[in-house]
């Protein structure tokens, strides 16, 4: 999470954190789908996804759209480092765990 705390957005497959804190385009960019299932069980298509996603989308807008590549740093920052932090997941892990 320290990357998120810098303003650098993600680019991964839709699992652990990521799955709660992905939004396309804002905050980084998934690899594969939501529905995917076993792992490298998807080794191709994850691997045709992540080439589109950079060809796509992160290259030209990191190339010709710094305006918006720097929004996305900040939604990054703003959506993805205030909320996914160790002070939530200290508390939640008390809470859950403790039953506090």
């Amino acid at each position: 999470m320290k990357a998120a705390h810098n303003g650098v957005p993600s680019l991964s497959v839709l699992d652990g954190w990521w799955l709660e804190g992905h939004v396309e385009g804002v905050t980084g960019w998934a690899i594969g789908s939501r529905d995917d299932t076993g792992a490298g069980q998807h080794d191709e298509a994850d691997a045709r996804s992540l080439y589109q996603s950079l060809e796509d989308a992160i290259l030209p807008l990191y190339t010709n759209e710094p305006r918006r590549w720097t929004a996305v740093m900040r939604y990054t920052i703003a959506l993805s480092a205030s909320f996914f932090n160790t002070q939530r997941m200290l508390t939640e892990y008390i809470q859950y765990a403790y039953r506090l």
